[in-house]
């Protein structure tokens, strides 16, 4: 979305985070820590029910937020981090 393939797209009224969130290397990075993360977290918390074949509803609604938060924390970061403020 950005067209300078140098600088990063910056933000300076709250309407402007999404597209800066959108923009297609924030996006890359924030699905590419929620992939990674998230599934170090599954591993830790939820694989022994799926693996075992207990997972419940309750069990699939956990590991979708597993993969949702990491996503949701690199957005966040790529957003205090592109803060354009007013000179």
């Amino acid at each position: 979305m950005s067209d300078d393939p140098i600088r990063s797209p910056s933000w300076s009224q709250v309407r402007e985070i999404p597209r800066d969130c959108l923009d297609d290397r924030n996006l890359r990075q924030s699905v590419g820590a929620g992939v990674v993360v998230g599934t170090i977290l599954f591993l830790i918390n939820q694989s022994q029910a799926v693996f075992a074949g207990q997972a419940t509803a309750a069990t699939w609604v956990r590991i979708g937020l597993t993969y949702l938060v990491p996503f949701v924390v690199a957005n966040y970061g790529i957003v205090i981090a592109s803060r354009r403020w007013p000179r």
